[in-house]
């Protein structure tokens, strides 16, 4: 619904004939206004030359004109007319101003618009009920023009906001691409509104999760979906307080951070964080870093799971709690390097406990336990093995 329909009542109040009236005085009326415009405002303090002059008179006669016909037919209103005001707002937005001078720009021909009018209507003999009836009219009237020019300059940052977040997206998918794409990186990092920062680790989670993490992390932080997950890029992450803050924004989780580096290792980092989302931990952030050992296990899984078959088939004979038992024992076994003392205290046992399962553990999986190529597979296969059992 229009601005003036919900005022129109105030020109309904106002004789048709008003509009006879103050027609003639439109000229000067508009020459008025833009010259105390220019002298009171001090955003529009310059020669009324060129452009700019053209936009203030224009603006200022089609308010006037639109004024005058609203009191000959209030219901004479037309979007093209209201356009002038949005796009007024819009151009505010645009060259870096905010909305205060242009309302008190609104303001100001209010004043005059009513002085000269009221002067008007004086020598014409209007009665008094008619000039105030005027004077709701016209403050009424501008402040329909100002939210109008408020909805257009919301329209302007929205609209920039969206070309800002497409050309984050696009900066985003440079830095992940691997090798970086050849792309103007320094172009990308100037449209986006995003400099480009000595070093920086990538964040993942899932886009779900994106928009709140990104929210508590604010503005320094590039961020978009990528590849069916939240990315973020995190500037200086390995700076202090930062994985603080991480922990903080991430708060539900899951979301993995990979390692900082600088910008052409971005990629990488990337690709550590969203692989280590799988990995299952108390704590809502996965630090990649810390678990490393379990990433390369799972995304090597069908090559782990191929060692599993050849070295680890013996303990599927096993039911599922001597099968787990046992495997705790493997992997404390070529881990303490077959220490029956050291396999002890790994496994809260009595020692004796543990050369009983050492025994046993030879009779299952023979030889191989000794050899130190069949150590290194094994102990994959177990973490991994017990990993996906979920009692590592």
């Amino acid at each position: 619904m229009l601005t003036w329909m919900t005022t129109s009542g105030y020109w309904r109040a106002l004789p048709t004939e008003l509009a006879d009236v103050l027609e003639p005085e439109l000229g000067s009326v508009s020459d008025e206004i833009a010259v105390v415009i220019g002298q009171e405002v001090p955003e529009y303090a310059r020669p009324l030359e060129g452009a700019f002059g053209h936009g203030v008179r224009t603006g200022v006669t089609e308010a006037l004109r639109r004024f005058i016909g609203l009191i000959r037919d209030p219901a004479s209103a037309d979007e093209a007319g209201r356009r002038v005001y949005v796009a007024l707002g819009r151009q505010e937005y645009r060259v870096g101003r905010t909305l205060d001078a242009l309302q008190a720009a609104y303001r100001v021909g209010a004043r005059v618009a009513w002085r000269r009018f009221a002067r008007i209507g004086s020598a014409s003999g209007l009665a008094p009920e008619t000039m105030a009836q005027l004077a709701e009219a016209i403050f009424a009237y501008i402040d329909e023009l100002s939210a109008d020019s408020v909805e257009g300059y919301a329209q302007a940052q929205a609209e920039r906001a969206g070309e800002r977040e497409r050309a984050r997206a696009g900066l985003l998918s440079a830095l992940l691409a691997d090798p970086p794409t050849g792309a103007d990186l320094e172009a990308l990092s100037a449209a986006a509104a995003w400099p480009l920062p000595r070093t920086a680790a990538a964040l993942a989670c899932t886009t779900e999760a994106l928009p709140g993490i990104a929210r508590r992390l604010g503005q320094e932080v590039l961020h978009a979906e990528y590849k069916s997950l939240g990315c973020l890029v995190m500037p200086d992450a390995d700076g202090p307080g930062r994985l603080g803050a991480l922990r903080l924004a991430v708060r539900e989780g899951p979301a993995a951070v990979g390692p900082a580096g600088t910008i052409m290792q971005l990629a990488r980092s990337w690709r550590i964080a969203s692989g280590s989302l799988t990995i299952g931990t108390a704590d809502p952030l996965v630090v990649a870093d810390e678990h490393l050992a379990e990433l390369v296990l799972i995304e090597g899984a069908a090559v782990v799971e191929r060692i599993i078959e050849r070295r680890l088939h013996a303990l599927e004979e096993l039911t599922p709690a001597a099968r787990e038992r046992m495997a705790r024992t493997a992997l404390a076994f070529v881990q303490m390097q077959g220490n029956a003392s050291a396999m002890a205290r790994r496994l809260h046992v009595h020692p004796q406990t543990a050369r009983y399962r050492i025994a046993k553990l030879r009779e299952l999986l023979g030889p191989q336990i000794d050899e130190p190529e069949a150590r290194f597979e094994l102990e994959a296969a177990l973490r991994y093995h017990l990993a996906q059992a979920g009692t590592s």
